[in-house]
This record gives C-alpha cells, sequence and structure tokens, in this order.
C-alpha cells in the first residue's frame, strides 16, 4: 500500500477576474523511502498542488479531491487535526529560506518551538535535538550558529537550517519546494548531497518539486511532468528522460543545456526542430582589436562594523582583473555569489567608482571623460538586468520604456522616427510590436525579458552587458532568450558579457569563459579549453557541480565538490584566496598571492595547475 495515494485533486482560486483552475484532476501515489519529482515550468501547478495536501492554500484557494495518508483524507482532515500532522508527520522544505525564517526569532527559538509544538519535552531537551539536526546537515559551529539570527548566515546555511526544521520530528513525508532554485551551483551540490544522505539515514520519503530536470536526474525514482495545471506524464524517471512519450517532456528535455554535448548545440526552445552550433558565431572574434580593454580593475567600498562605537573597513569586491573583449565576442563569467561579476560589470559600466585600474572602449579611457563624453558614450553601453519586471518602470508603458534611451540621445528624430524604431526593436526581439500601449505587468517574465532587451538595442550599442538574463526564467524561455541573444549577435555584430552562476548556459552561449573567486579572476579561457581542461581547482569544482539531466551519467560521475562558504571580502585568506576550500593546497599556498599565468592554451591563478591539468 502507498504512502501517500492522490486521486482527482482540483485546486481553484477566486479571483476578480473569474475562477482559475490551477490543478486539474491529478492523481499520484508515493512509496515509503522513494523519492518522487515534479517538474514543470511556473504555473504548471507544482506548488499548489502540494500546497493543497499541507493545507496551506491561499484565502481565496480551494481544494478538492482525495489525498489518502494512513486512513485519513488529507483534504478534508479538520484544521486541527491538519495541524498536528503539518511539521510532525509531513514537513516541508520552501523556496526561499529568508522568507520563511522569522528575521525577529533565533534560530534555537524557532527550532525549539517546532518541537515543544508537537512533544512535551523541556526547553533544554528541545535545544539539545535543535542542535544535534544542525549537525547532522553538516553546519560547523552549530552550538555558536543555533543562537544567531536568519540573516547571520548564508544563503546555504539557510537552506541548511530549513531542512534541519522540517527534520527535527523524524517525518514520514518530506515535501521540497524548489528547495535549491535560490542558490550557486556548488550550495546546490552540498544540498542534493545532504538530502539524498538524510532520506536514506531517516527514512524519509520525499516530494522534490523544480523545474530543473537535471536535479532530477540524480535524485528522483519517479517523475511527475505537469504544464498548465494537468499531468501530462509519469513514470520511472529513466524512462521519462531516456523515452519521453509527450511532445511536451520531450521539449523539455531539449530546453536544458547540458555540459556533457560533445558539440555546443543551438538549444531548442519548442518552437524548432535545429540550428547551427554555437560556436559558428566566433569567426570574426578571433585576431580583431579588441573592443573593451580592462586593466588591474579594483573596485571596493568601506564599511562600517561594529555597532555605533565600530570602525571602517575596506571591502575588497575586485582586485585587480585584467580583461579584453573583441568586437562580435561573448565573455561569460562565472563564479559563486559575492565573487565580484556584478561589481565587474557595474564598474566597467562607471555605475560605481574605480579604486584602481583602467577601463577603455574602442581605445578610450571612461575615466578621462567628462560627465559630457561619458553621457554619449553610453549609448555604445547598455545593459540587460536580472529580473527582468523589476527593471522595468511599472508606471511607463512599454513604448515609452524603449524610447526613453532615444529621446535622450538621438534629439534629432522626430515623434515619428522614435516610433518606427521602437516598433522594428520589439518585432525583431520576438514580440509584435503592438505593445506600445500596455504595462509590464501585463507580460509573462520571458517576454518582460525581450522588453529589457529591446531597450538595451534601440540604440545600436556596441557592447551589451546580461547580467543573470535568465536565471530567473523558466527552461523553455531561457532557451529562447539564449538564442535570441545569439541571433542577434551574429546579425548586429555585438559583443556580450554574459554573466551566469549556469555554467551550462554559459558554454552555450560564450566563446571564453572568466571564472572570479572572490573578487580576483582565477582562470580565463576558451570555452573548449575551459570545460575540456579546467585548470584551477575551483573551475573543476564549479563544473563538477553542475547536475546532468541524464540519470545514468548523472548517478556514475565522480565529484570533486567544494564545501564550506566563500570567506568574507573584507577578510580574505592569505596567499591563494581560494585555499581554505581547496583540497590541494600547501603551505606554499597561505604564503604566495598565485600570479594570473600562461597554462597552456589558459590564463591560471594557481600555483599546482600543470600538475593539475594532467589530472584532467
Amino acid at each position: 500500500m502507498s504512502l501517500l495515494d492522490v486521486s482527482n485533486l482540483n485546486v481553484r482560486f477566486d479571483t476578480p477576474d473569474g475562477e482559475v483552475h490551477a490543478v486539474k484532476d491529478l492523481s499520484f501515489r508515493l512509496e515509503r523511502g522513494e523519492t518522487l519529482g515534479i517538474v514543470g515550468e511556473s504555473g504548471s501547478g507544482k506548488s499548489q498542488s502540494v500546497l493543497s495536501l499541507m493545507g496551506l492554500l491561499a484565502d481565496n484557494g480551494r481544494a478538492d479531491g482525495v489525498a489518502q495518508f494512513d486512513g485519513h483524507n488529507l483534504i478534508t482532515l479538520p484544521e486541527a487535526q491538519l495541524r498536528r500532522m503539518r511539521g510532525r508527520r509531513i514537513s516541508m522544505i520552501f523556496q526561499d529560506p529568508m522568507t520563511s525564517l522569522n528575521p525577529y526569532l533565533t534560530l534555537a527559538d524557532q527550532m525549539i518551538q517546532v518541537v515543544r509544538e508537537h512533544e512535551t519535552v523541556s526547553k533544554k531537551a528541545a535545544r539539545s535535538r535543535c542542535l544535534e539536526m544542525l549537525e547532522a546537515v553538516s553546519i560547523p559551529e552549530a552550538d555558536d550558529r543555533l543562537d544567531r539570527y536568519p540573516h547571520e548566515l548564508s544563503g546555504g546555511m539557510r537552506q541548511r537550517v530549513m531542512i534541519a526544521a522540517s527534520l527535527l520530528l523524524n517525518p514520514e513525508i518530506l515535501i521540497a519546494d524548489e528547495p535549491t532554485t535560490a542558490l550557486d551551483v556548488t550550495v546546490q551540490a552540498q544540498i542534493l548531497e545532504l538530502m539524498r544522505d538524510l532520506s536514506e539515514r531517516f527514512e524519509t520519503s520525499t516530494i522534490l518539486i523544480t523545474h530543473d530536470l537535471a536535479v532530477v536526474a540524480g535524485t528522483c525514482e519517479r517523475v511527475l511532468v505537469m504544464q498548465g495545471g494537468e499531468l501530462k506524464e509519469q513514470g520511472e524517471v529513466r524512462k521519462i528522460f531516456y523515452e519521453p512519450q509527450h511532445a511536451y517532456t520531450q521539449a523539455l528535455l531539449k530546453a536544458v543545456p547540458r555540459l556533457d554535448e560533445e558539440r555546443v548545440e543551438r538549444l531548442l526552445d519548442g518552437g524548432e526542430v535545429g540550428g547551427a552550433a554555437a560556436g559558428a558565431r566566433a569567426g570574426n572574434a578571433a585576431g580583431a582589436d579588441p573592443l573593451l580593454a580592462v586593466e588591474d580593475l579594483k573596485v571596493s567600498f568601506r564599511v562600517h562594523t561594529g555597532g555605533f562605537w565600530g570602525h571602517t573597513r575596506e571591502l575588497k569586491a575586485v582586485d585587480g582583473v585584467d580583461l579584453e573583449l573583441a568586437p562580435g565576442e561573448t565573455l561569460g563569467i562565472v563564479g559563486e555569489s559575492g565573487c565580484g561579476k556584478s561589481t565587474l560589470a557595474r564598474a566597467i559600466l562607471k555605475l560605481v567608482p574605480l579604486a584602481g585600474g583602467q577601463v577603455c572602449l574602442l581605445g578610450r579611457g571612461l575615466s578621462e571623460l567628462d560627465s559630457a563624453e561619458m553621457r554619449k558614450m553610453r549609448s555604445d553601453l547598455q545593459i540587460i538586468f536580472q529580473d527582468p519586471l523589476a527593471s522595468l518602470n511599472p508606471r511607463m508603458t512599454v513604448g515609452d520604456i524603449v524610447s526613453e534611451p532615444l529621446w535622450t540621445h538621438r534629439p534629432d528624430l522626430d515623434k515619428a522616427a522614435v516610433r518606427q524604431r521602437v516598433v522594428h526593436v520589439l518585432k525583431r526581439v520576438g514580440l509584435e510590436g503592438r505593445e506600445l500601449n500596455r504595462y509590464p505587468h501585463e507580460f509573462s517574465g520571458g517576454q518582460c525579458q525581450r522588453i529589457g532587451i529591446a531597450r538595451a538595442l534601440v540604440l545600436e550599442p556596441k557592447l551589451i552587458i546580461c547580467d543573470e538574463p535568465v536565471s530567473a526564467l523558466d527552461v523553455s524561455i531561457q532557451a529562447q532568450i539564449v538564442n535570441l541573444l545569439m541571433d542577434l549577435q551574429a546579425e548586429l555584430g555585438l559583443s556580450l558579457i554574459f554573466i551566469a552562476h549556469d555554467l551550462a548556459v554559459v558554454r552555450h552561449i560564450s566563446h571564453r569563459v572568466l571564472v572570479m573567486y572572490l573578487g580576483t579572476a582565477v582562470e580565463i579561457a576558451s570555452r573548449e579549453d575551459l570545460y575540456e581542461r579546467p585548470s584551477h581547482p575551483y573551475t573543476r569544482a564549479l563544473i563538477s557541480s553542475v547536475p546532468i539531466p541524464d540519470p545514468d551519467k548523472e548517478r556514475s560521475r565522480a565529484r570533486e565538490l567544494l564545501f564550506g562558504d566563500l570567506p568574507s571580502p573584507m577578510d580574505p585568506p592569505s596567499g591563494c584566496r581560494f585555499r581554505t576550500r581547496c583540497r590541494h593546497a600547501e603551505p606554499r599556498c597561505a604564503e604566495e598571492i598565485p600570479e594570473l599565468r600562461a597554462v597552456g592554451p589558459s590564463r591560471v591563478a594557481c600555483h599546482r595547475a600543470e600538475e593539475l591539468l594532467e589530472t584532467v
């Protein structure tokens, strides 16, 4: 008999525009000790289906159907009984730990409350159990961190706390709702490894909700594929990945960028059947004079620490980075959160002051330009932001948003010419050109990102910096945006700096890749050299952490996972900054700062680069 048996589950919401049928006749089962994956894009009903089982729907939502668990129908169970079951027998890990943890309470207060709500134990005994669980999820110095507030921990630490809290009462079912979406790839690998280990240790059945098929490949036994509130396909994980039956499942799998492909092919976004390899664009990049040259770039901030009587310390966000970008080339920049990727981009755009170094565009040093000259130069420098909706003014129409740069930089154009150019660029990014009088909130995330790209393109710039432009998008929309940027580059000869934490996406779009760690460049190489022959231990760990959407490969591959958190940039380690997390560190690494030097065709900042390269 199944541990959980769901049949004909429906979830509806009453809205001002009428009823929304979010989940339609969903049926599935969860076996004891099984990990079940639920995949699908935003709006597919993944989260609402499990929230209905927990009795956590919004006030305007209602559910009907049968969810049989230990002789009880969870859908019709009285609130008092459901409250006793939540946390104790069925527990949930939410997507964003920062908004799930109470910022006004210490971790001890929150976790002890969970234990004492369900069991009659002393506060001391409850604290002891919380401490044991924090140690079980590998949180160092757990006794000290138990008395801290959520904001004092890193994102990965907060997610570990969420997992520990959800397992405090040894529940039979653990629901994990996008538990790794907001995390770096290295932290994601740690969390997934931890969840697999804890599931076996505590014999917990898990429902894993995610839009990342590669995560499912290495974690789940069975998979449900949802679209538009409906179950499109379900089955054993190998069957779904190797013999998908439904067209939607096939399209999702084709849209996922992969690190294990021999050739970098164009991503399929559901509306295409093929295309040229991404590498075919590289012809005009090689050997050209640089469009952009950055030399010894440094950015630092003064940070006040220690409260009222504290003092000011220097935080080195970017510390001596060199790079060049040729016309028509894409340079990918990767690294964990806090490594300085976005600060580097803003320094290039002269949006933050430099502490040292030089940025030259078309042979002109930007620091030498006065405000009027810099204003003119900005028409050649544009940026696409990470959050498409947040970067668009909600009080301006699409027409006003896209035309604003033209009114600023092209006062010679009349109203008709501006409108004509705006319509043209909207069509070029895949919209209809009839959206001029609509507002950003009327569009999907992918459409908003296209509007952001149109705004960046309307001045016909020479360089566009893409700061995590696809991280907030579903996989098929992500594929569309990546393909669009590649097409625009081929057509217009754009140079791109593409910042991302997803190394698989970077591999598809970039000609060369810069790897950053704690404000410094640790490796710069062509796409082929970096992914096939990574020379720096940090690069190897990043690539090893990226999941592959292939169950057999993902479960059999050897990994070089990172452990621990990024050190504080206000107090970086001596010598090599990566040494505190490097399994190859030696005494020399603590004393000498490694120089970024040529190692084969790459440039690497590692004392043992040649030795490690032989082991690839």
